[in-house]
């Protein structure tokens, strides 16, 4: 995957946490894993990814990371309806981004979300994923970017 590639990923996440009250997102260098254990906390939105590209996109995040996110976009409920909403938007704008930039045929799905262990990713073992940190206030999250030309 090229460095433009992971860049359009990067700005989609800089791009969502500037919609916020606590703007100060920073992104981690993105690293590659094996996709045999996939990076996973808490709580997890993925995407789904056809057409020139196949694979998926998925944000993952500590559960109390997307509770301070909701009270930061002025959403007081917190509960696990609404942490799972956040979870799939966020997702959601990372990999339409990627679309607006890649063109129609970069086709997304909705977002399916996912609670703990992350053996309930089940990624391509032949590929290798990117995993793009990000920190946000005093916490931790993720993209995971698995996609094939």
């Amino acid at each position: 995957m090229s460095q433009e590639t992971l860049q359009v990923f990067i700005d989609g996440v800089v791009r969502y946490f500037h919609h916020t009250n606590d703007k100060d997102v920073k992104v981690g260098t993105p690293y590659l894993v094996e996709n045999n254990n996939p990076a996973a906390y808490d709580v997890t939105g993925i995407i789904g990814i056809s057409g020139p590209y196949r694979g998926c996109v998925y944000f993952t995040a500590p559960r109390i990371l997307l509770k301070h996110l909701l009270l930061s976009i002025g959403e007081l409920d917190t509960s696990n309806e609404h942490i799972f909403d956040l979870v799939g938007e966020v997702a959601n704008t990372i990999s339409g981004n990627a679309r607006s930039r890649f063109g129609h045929e970069f086709m997304i799905s909705v977002p399916v979300m996912i609670e703990g262990a992350p053996n309930q990713i089940h990624l391509p073992s032949q590929m290798r994923s990117y995993v793009i940190p990000v920190y946000w206030k005093a916490y931790h999250a993720a993209v995971v970017i698995c996609l094939e030309q």
